[in-house]
């Protein structure tokens, strides 16, 4: 018989599921997001103005270590894949702090950016700026936006982190689609299931 894997995940993840809270002072449902200018992992400054021709954008909180954003990881690659085309593209942007975590450092995500060959631009939250604002605490959190920038999803990827074949309810996808139909989201606040975004120390 085949032993379960990834138990301590999952209780992990119901824990999360029960613990997460977004910041009273971060973007709600309905706020309109400020651009941002950060570093892409081919050097280059990116900001949503890069993307002119947009019907919105899947702003994707992840990093290189956590387990969970490990897991999403060809998910995320799939959301891009079926969306972009659509002129729906994922920003993923790495917010943690590299002191702390080695692994989550610039050198190493141009690594893991070539050996995934992510299809989307990959960004630094270097000096831990825009994460705060967007109110992401976990690594992945995901933020939908329509043209105009406006905050239409927050929250997880879908229902099952362990186990994509196992997803039943498809969070970000059906948020892409109802706001490509200028629909809401239902639902439109789930909540992130992952690692805590390593902060600096002060």
């Amino acid at each position: 018989m085949k032993r379960p894997v990834c138990i301590p995940i999952l209780l992990a993840s119901f824990l999360l599921f029960l613990n997460a809270t977004n910041d009273p002072s971060s973007y709600a449902i309905g706020d309109k997001a400020e651009d941002f200018r950060l570093q892409n992992v081919d050097g280059r400054m990116i900001s949503l103005a890069d993307f002119p021709d947009a019907k919105g954008y899947i702003i994707v909180f992840t990093c290189n270590h956590c387990p969970y954003a490990q897991i999403y990881e060809q998910r995320i690659i799939n959301l891009h894949k079926k969306f972009n085309p659509k002129g729906f593209p994922v920003i993923a942007i790495n917010p943690n702090d590299a002191e702390i975590v080695p692994d989550d450092s610039f050198d190493e995500m141009v690594k893991r950016s070539a050996t995934k060959r992510y299809p989307f631009v990959y960004l630094h939250d270097a000096e831990q700026k825009v994460y705060p604002k967007f109110g992401a605490n976990r690594t992945p959190h995901v933020f939908v936006l329509n043209k105009e920038k406006v905050v239409r999803y927050i929250g997880a990827i879908d229902d099952n982190p362990e186990t994509p074949s196992a997803v039943r309810k498809k969070y970000v996808e059906n948020a892409v689609e109802a706001v490509l139909r200028d629909e809401r989201p239902n639902p439109d606040l789930t909540r992130a299931i992952g690692c805590p975004i390593k902060r600096k120390r002060h």
